[in-house]
């Protein structure tokens, strides 16, 4: 079983496993001060949600997002934070029902299913889950759980992230001591994903030094010191999203990889 990961407050800054911080999150002195100090006539209704990975549990978020959001609202948001590497189709799973980016026109695979245009107060309630998929070849999966319902002053932004997992500690698999920088893909199968800097440069110093080839061992040589190399060109960060190492994944370009609360 994966450890725990913990993650900070967005309005306090103090550190809780996911369990603790959804209780938190509701007698957390400070947020209750920035509720409180909205101030603005026109209100609307927020969903609170949790966002985990859903065979990788220690990846999780936990936002607000406006219930007039669209589900396509929602999918940017976690293609931009988690998922988003080669424009992949994705889909929502809501009560049976498909809710795709780019939903076929015809039944010839039978139901069609609907867009994402639908806004959440219309498909999502308090007290339910649902399912998200992203790239139905190497797909990562995602379960969201609607946690409760507010209302509040109308802001500007759609979502705001309220706590987010503290990037998970992950050892090199080589030295099995310093923490890893890269995975490797295919050493999944191998059961040595990870690598360090230092193992890295070491593997890649090894290589160089075999590296000596006579013209006429070449080509039976070749197939197999290609082997070795493969590392430098396969190579993935290591990042703070269960998408982590699949497909050509390198992390977000819009969050950084540590949650950053408005205090510390």
């Amino acid at each position: 079983m994966a450890k725990q990961t913990r993650g900070l407050c967005k309005y306090c800054g103090k550190e809780y496993t996911k369990g603790g911080m959804l209780k938190h999150l509701h007698a957390c002195k400070e947020r209750k001060k920035a509720l409180e100090a909205e101030s603005g006539k026109s209100r609307c209704g927020y969903y609170e949600l949790v966002i985990c990975g859903k065979y990788n549990k220690q990846y999780w978020l936990i936002i607000e997002i406006k219930e007039t959001a669209t589900l396509r609202v929602l999918d940017q948001f976690i293609r931009d934070i988690w998922v988003e590497c080669c424009g992949h189709l994705s889909t929502f799973d809501i009560n049976g029902v498909n809710y795709d980016a780019h939903p076929a026109e015809t039944d010839f695979w039978g139901t069609p299913a609907r867009s994402m245009n639908y806004k959440l107060k219309d498909v999502i309630s308090e007290g339910m889950a649902f399912e998200y998929e992203y790239d139905f070849g190497s797909t990562t999966s995602l379960s969201i759980e609607v946690r409760e319902h507010r209302m509040g002053i109308r802001t500007k932004e759609n979502v705001t992230i309220l706590s987010r997992n503290n990037p998970p500690e992950i050892l090199c698999s080589i030295c099995k001591n310093n923490p890893a920088k890269w995975v490797n893909p295919e050493g999944w199968y191998e059961g040595v994903p990870f690598w360090c800097d230092e193992c890295l440069e070491a593997e890649r110093e090894d290589d160089m030094a075999e590296d000596d080839y006579d013209e006429e061992d070449y080509e039976e040589d070749y197939e197999e010191d290609y082997e070795d190399y493969y590392y430098e060109d396969n190579l993935l960060p290591v990042c703070n999203s269960p998408r982590m190492g699949v497909c050509g994944y390198e992390g977000s370009d819009k969050y950084p990889e540590i949650f950053e609360p408005d205090k510390k």
